[in-house]
């Protein structure tokens, strides 16, 4: 099976008023003094009020889960005792007149100078999902495989709804905030490698993005390490469905790489059907139609999950039975992050959508 490790963005608030709370930096100090953390796990991020966690390389499944369950602990207990809570909601849902401070780096400086709203509106959260790659050409070989199920991954990992106070009536609002970045979106189909990193190259040479670190596409290679970097979906509640996410794009990995192979696979889906789908998902979430791209057609999500799994049941390892399919039929019953976080604030307000995000952050 590929390695697989995952990194999440969260958000601090205020616990009393579900504000952004721009403490990131005596929050990562506190996290510091965690003995359950371990040193550079915690990363800054754009704004003050997001960090950023990544796990170890991991091999299965349950090391993943134990790794996130772990650090959203202790960096949840680190967020306490500076008075704010850790909240894993792919967009605030409140918000305040003043912009959060960004991030005092020579980067984050540098990218406010350039993009100073659309900076300061980068209130939003996101998991990637890095895989473990035996050279660059089967990186481009998965990023192909993958671009058809992209789609399908952003309804099912909807997690923002809210933004400025305001019921956007999108299930991933995040997913639109992003894709106002110039290079950012479903990436277009490659021919290989050579072609991959040619035109990343380019947009670089032309000036029109800074550096290699500005693409933005929802999967794209490492630069660092010898990863391809699924980066589409909300960052989720609950460290069970990132987990679930996670398993489910390693199968669909492992199924893309089988596939070519053996000379086979799904047709790719054209760039425009492609961007209409991710819109799609990102507007309904799973409460509508999905797009499923083995009929090119929308769906309900249960038959759209359905087949998914029948599609990557062959080649998924073990931790399927315990750690995808019970908690994506779960998902599917219960609702996504996205609705039930409007379930929780039409029920209990404001102060109890705040409650659940910071409960359900940690696993309480």
């Amino acid at each position: 099976m590929l390695t697989l490790g995952i990194e999440e963005e969260y958000l601090l608030l205020d616990p009393a008023t579900g504000l952004p709370a721009a403490r990131a930096a005596q929050v990562r100090r506190a996290a510091g003094l965690q003995p359950a953390l371990e040193h550079g796990e915690v990363q800054r991020e754009l704004l003050q009020a997001q960090l950023e966690v990544a796990t170890p390389v991991c091999r299965d499944l349950e090391e993943a889960g134990g790794h996130l369950l772990r650090m959203r602990l202790a960096l949840g207990e680190a967020a306490r005792q500076e008075g704010c809570r850790l909240a894993a909601c792919a967009a605030a849902p409140f918000n305040d007149r003043l912009p959060v401070p960004v991030t005092d780096t020579v980067r984050y400086r540098t990218m406010h100078t350039d993009t100073r709203l659309l900076t300061d509106e980068q209130l939003i959260t996101g998991m990637h999902v890095h895989l473990g790659i035996p050279d660059r050409a089967a990186g481009v070989t998965v990023m192909n495989g993958l671009r058809p199920w992209l789609p399908l991954l952003i309804a099912l990992a909807a997690n923002s709804p809210l933004w400025q106070n305001t019921d956007t009536g999108f299930a991933s609002w995040r997913t639109l905030v992003f894709g106002r970045w110039p290079v950012s979106g479903p990436p277009p189909f490659f021919d290989d490698a050579g072609d991959y990193d040619r035109r990343t190259t380019l947009l670089v040479e032309s000036g029109l993005i800074r550096d290699l670190g500005q693409v933005y596409w929802h999967i794209r290679l490492s630069e660092h390490f010898p990863t391809v970097e699924i980066r589409a979906m909300d960052v989720q509640l609950g460290a069970d469905e990132a987990v679930m996410l996670a398993g489910l794009v390693r199968a669909l990995a492992t199924r893309t790489l089988a596939d070519a192979d053996a000379e086979r696979g799904i047709p790719p889906v054209e760039q425009e059907v492609l961007s209409a789908a991710v819109w799609h998902s990102a507007r309904y979430g799973c409460t509508g139609t999905v797009f499923d791209p083995l009929s090119g057609r929308l769906t309900n999500p249960d038959d759209a999950v359905a087949r998914l799994l029948d599609y990557t049941g062959p080649m998924t390892d073990s931790g399927v039975d315990r750690h995808v399919a019970p908690v994506l039929h779960r998902l599917l019953r219960e609702g996504n992050g996205a609705a039930r976080q409007l379930r929780r604030l039409r029920s209990a307000g404001r102060d109890g959508l705040v409650e659940m995000l910071i409960d359900q952050t940690t696993g309480v």
